[in-house]
C-alpha cells in the first residue's frame, strides 16, 4: 500500500493536528518524519483539546501505531512529560515507538540556542529556544547522541565527554557561562529517562516497510511547514530540518516512489511566528481580529502569531515544491465576520510581476502584493456538515482559492472540532 504525506503550505500553524487525525481514521501507522517539541498540533476531540508535541497525531486512535521516525530530534524529559499527560487523559500510548536513529536534544543545546538568541539581538531568529537548531547542527558536524546510544552507557557516555568538551568551551569562553557536568549529564539520561525509553526504541525503518508489505496504510506526518524548510523556506528564518515532503522519505526510511499521496493544508489566510517577510501581513484592526478570532497564539509557546491575506503565491510554489495531489483549508470559519476579503494573487517588485515567490530575498523582501477582492458572507459556518449548504459567498471563495493554487480543495475547516469540517 502506497503512503499519504501531511504538509503545511504556509509557514506553519495551519492545522496539520486536525487533519492528520482526519487522515488517521483510515490509516493503521502514523510517522513523525522531522521537527522536534518546537512545533505542537492541537486537536479537540469532545471538547477537549490536546496538545501534541512529539507524540503523532494518530495516537488518539486505539487502531494507529504511532512512530517518531529517524528525522526528529528528541528531547526525553520532553516526550516522556507529554506520554504521561496524554496516559493521564485516558490515552493509550503503549503502542508508540520511537526511533533509535532519532537524534538526543542535550542540555547544552538548549542553552546555547538560549545564548545564540540573545547574543543576536535585533537579528535573532525567533526560535523557541528548545535546542531544536543545535542538535540538528550536531547531527550534521557527526557529533550528535542518538536515542540508539541511551541502550550503551559506554557509547553514550564516550560520545558526551567528547562533544561536551567542546560545548563547554563555547560556554565558557564564548559566552562566559559555567561549564556542564557530564556525570549530571549522563546520570538524568542513563538512569532515570533511558528505562523509560527503552520499550519503545524501535528500528522503525524495517517497521514501516514490513506494515506496508502488510498492505498497512502509513500516514507520515510533518511538523513546520514548507517555508520554513531549511532549503526552500524564507532563509534564515526556518526551521533546522525538512517539513516538504522530500523530507517525509528521508525522515522515515520510505522511498520515495512509496509516496504516492500528498496533501497540502493551508489557513483561509496565513500566519507566521517570529521573524522574517511577511508580504501580506495585517496590522491594525484587521489583524487584531485575525488573532481574536483564530485565537492565533502558539500552542507550545504562547506567542503571538502574525496574520495576513491568504497568498496564492506561496500556495502555488508549495504545490510545485511537494507536488501536492490535493489540499485541505482550515479555519475558514475565522472570516465569518467580514465585509471584503482580500486574496495575494502575485507579487509586484521594480515593475516586475512574480506568479511565484522571487528567489531572491532582497527582492522577496521589497515586494507588493497584488489583490484581489471577494465579498464576504457575513454568517456563522460552525453550523454547518455539508459544503453545499454553505452560503454562496463562501463557496465562491472557496472556488477563488482552488482556481489561484490549481489543485483540488478535498477538505474545508468550518471550525475548531474534530467532527467541524466540510467537503467541497
Amino acid at each position: 500500500m502506497p503512503a499519504t504525506v501531511v504538509v503545511g503550505t504556509q509557514w506553519g500553524d495551519e492545522g496539520k493536528g486536525k487533519l492528520t487525525d482526519l487522515l488517521a481514521r483510515e490509516m493503521d501507522v502514523v510517522v513523525r518524519y522531522q521537527g522536534g517539541h518546537n512545533a505542537g498540533h492541537r486537536i479537540v476531540v469532545g471538547g477537549e483539546a490536546f496538545a501534541l508535541q512529539l507524540v503523532p497525531s494518530g495516537v488518539l486512535y486505539e487502531h494507529i501505531t504511532p512512530v517518531i521516525g529517524n528525522g526528529v530530534v528528541v528531547d526525553p524529559k520532553v516526550l516522556l512529560e507529554e506520554i504521561d499527560t496524554l496516559t493521564a487523559k485516558g490515552v493509550d500510548c503503549s503502542r508508540l515507538l520511537v526511533s533509535g536513529n532519532a537524534h538526543l536534544i542535550m542540555p547544552y543545546h538548549q542553552e546555547l540556542d538560549r545564548l545564540t538568541e540573545r547574543f543576536l539581538g535585533k537579528n535573532a531568529l525567533g526560535t523557541t529556544k528548545r535546542g531544536i537548531g543545535p542538535a540538528y547542527a550536531d547531527k550534521s558536524a557527526r557529533v550528535g547522541l542518538r536515542v540508539q546510544d541511551l541502550l550503551d552507557p559506554k557509547i553514550f557516555r564516550q560520545k558526551l565527554d567528547v562533544v561536551l568538551h567542546e560545548k563547554n568551551l563555547i560556554l565558557s569562553k564564548v559566552y562566559n557561562r559555567l561549564p556542564m557536568k557530564a556525570d549530571e549529564i549522563a546520570e538524568k539520561y542513563l538512569d532515570v529517562y533511558a528505562g523509560r525509553l527503552a520499550p519503545m526504541i524501535a528500528d522503525t525503518v524495517t517497521f514501516v516497510h514490513d506494515a506496508l508489505a502488510d498492505g498497512k496504510r502509513i500516514l507520515l506526518e510533518g511538523a513546520q511547514a514548507t517555508f520554513l524548510d531549511l532549503d526552500h523556506g524564507t532563509y534564515p528564518f526556518v526551521t533546522s530540518s525538512n517539513p516538504v515532503a522530500g523530507g517525509a522519505a528521508t525522515g522515515s526510511g520510505l522511498g520515495p516512489r512509496d509516496l504516492t499521496r500528498i496533501v497540502g493544508i493551508a489557513k483561509a489566510y496565513i500566519t507566521r511566528v517570529g521573524a522574517g517577510p511577511f508580504p501580506t501581513e495585517l496590522d491594525g484592526e484587521m489583524g487584531d481580529l485575525l488573532v481574536e478570532r483564530g485565537h492565533e497564539f502558539g500552542t507550545n509557546t504562547g506567542r503571538r502569531r502574525r496574520v495576513g491575506w491568504f497568498d496564492a503565491v506561496m500556495a502555488r510554489q508549495a504545490v510545485r515544491l511537494n507536488s501536492l495531489s490535493e489540499i485541505a483549508i482550515t479555519k475558514l470559519d475565522v472570516l465569518d465576520t467580514l465585509e471584503e476579503i482580500k486574496v495575494c494573487v502575485a507579487y509586484e517588485a521594480n515593475g516586475v510581476r512574480y506568479d511565484y515567490p522571487p528567489y531572491h530575498q532582497s527582492v522577496l523582501h521589497d515586494v507588493t502584493p497584488i489583490y484581489e477582492s471577494v465579498p464576504g458572507w457575513k454568517s456563522d459556518l460552525t453550523r454547518f456538515t455539508r459544503f453545499e449548504d454553505l452560503p454562496s459567498e463562501a463557496r465562491d471563495y472557496v472556488g477563488f482559492l482552488r482556481e489561484a493554487i490549481g489543485i483540488p480543495i478535498v477538505t474545508v475547516g468550518v471550525g475548531p472540532g474534530r467532527e467541524q469540517f466540510v467537503r467541497p
